[in-house]
C-alpha cells in the first residue's frame, strides 16, 4: 500500500477557495498512491479560531465536492483531513472527510477531543461521539484528529473495532514537536498499528506549526519523517506486518484492564 501524506502550510493572505483548488491538484498528482491524507483543518489553520465560524460549511459544502472530485480523478482513497463543519441543527464540529477511489464519502468524523483548555476549539465546536473506522483492500482505517493522538483509550478502543492503520491529521505548534513525534510512535508501539499522522507547516494565527508529518511501522520504527516545510511524504507499507508482528509478539492477547470492570480497593 502506498500512502502519501501532504503537509501543507496556511497561508493567511492564500483566500480559501485558492487552497481548496491547490489542495485539490496535489491530490491528483498522487494518482500512484493507494491513500492520501490531508491536515486538520487545513481550509482555516488550526489555530485561527476567529475563522472558524467564517469559514464554516456545510458537511457536503465546497471542501466536499473538491474532495470527492479530486479522491475520484485520482483513483485513490482519501482521508481529506478536516473542515470546520456548519451542522443546521447544532453546533461546529472538526469533521474529518474519507472518501473512496470513486469519490463517495466513506466516512465523517467529528473529532472527540477538543483542545484549548476552556478556550479556542473547545468552546467554539462540539464534541463527538462517534468511533470510526474505514475497511480498505488490506487494511481498516482507525481515524483520529490532532489532539486525539493524547488519549490513548481512543486508539485502543479503535483497535477492538478493527483498526490496523491509525490516520492522524493535526495542526500541532512547533513547540511541543517533541510530543508529537514520541507519541506517533507510542500508539503505534501499544497497538502494534501502523501510524500516518499528517501535520501542518508554516505558521497558522501566529502559531508556528510542527511539520514533521510522520509514518511509523508496527513495532514503533520510523518509516518516514518530513521536514518543516511543505512536502508530499510519500511511503509504501506492507499492511501484512501489522498481523506479522501481533502473532510474533502478542501482547494485545495478554490485557487484563479493559476487557471486563477492574477491581478497586480504596
Amino acid at each position: 500500500m502506498r500512502a502519501s501524506l501532504i503537509q501543507t502550510a496556511v497561508d493567511e493572505g492564500e483566500p480559501v477557495g485558492s487552497r481548496r483548488r491547490r489542495m485539490a491538484a496535489l491530490v491528483r498528482e498522487q494518482s500512484g498512491a493507494d491513500l492520501v491524507v490531508l491536515p486538520e483543518l487545513w481550509t482555516t489553520g488550526a489555530f485561527a479560531y476567529e475563522e472558524f465560524g467564517a469559514e464554516a460549511e456545510p458537511l457536503e459544502g465546497p471542501t466536499y465536492e473538491a474532495m470527492a472530485a479530486a479522491a475520484r480523478d485520482a483513483g485513490v482513497w482519501l482521508h481529506a483531513g478536516s473542515i470546520p463543519e456548519r451542522d443546521p441543527e447544532g453546533p461546529l464540529y472538526n469533521t474529518s472527510l474519507v472518501f473512496s477511489p470513486s469519490g463517495e464519502l466513506a466516512a465523517a468524523y467529528r473529532k472527540i477531543h477538543r483542545f484549548g483548555f476552556d478556550k479556542g476549539e473547545a468552546v467554539l465546536m462540539g464534541a463527538g461521539r462517534d468511533l470510526v473506522t474505514v475497511r480498505l483492500p488490506g487494511t481498516t482505517l482507525g481515524v483520529a484528529t490532532c489532539y486525539d493522538l493524547r488519549f490513548p483509550e481512543l486508539f485502543r478502543s479503535l483497535v477492538d473495532a478493527g483498526a490496523e492503520t491509525l490516520v492522524i491529521p493535526a495542526g500541532w505548534p512547533e513547540r511541543r514537536r517533541a510530543h508529537w513525534t514520541l507519541l506517533a510512535r507510542a500508539r503505534a508501539v501499544e497497538n502494534q498499528a501502523f501510524v500516518l499522522a499528517c501535520g501542518t507547516a508554516g505558521t497558522h494565527a501566529g502559531v508556528p506549526q510542527a511539520g514533521h508529518s510522520i509514518v511509523v511501522d508496527p513495532w514503533g520504527e520510523v518509516l518516514a519523517e518530513a521536514g518543516s516545510g511543505e512536502e508530499v511524504l510519500t511511503v509504501d507499507l506492507d499492511p501484512a506486518k501489522v498481523a506479522a508482528t501481533r502473532a510474533q509478539f502478542p501482547a494485545l492477547k495478554d490485557r487484563v484492564l479493559g476487557l471486563e470492570p477492574p477491581r478497586h480497593r480504596g
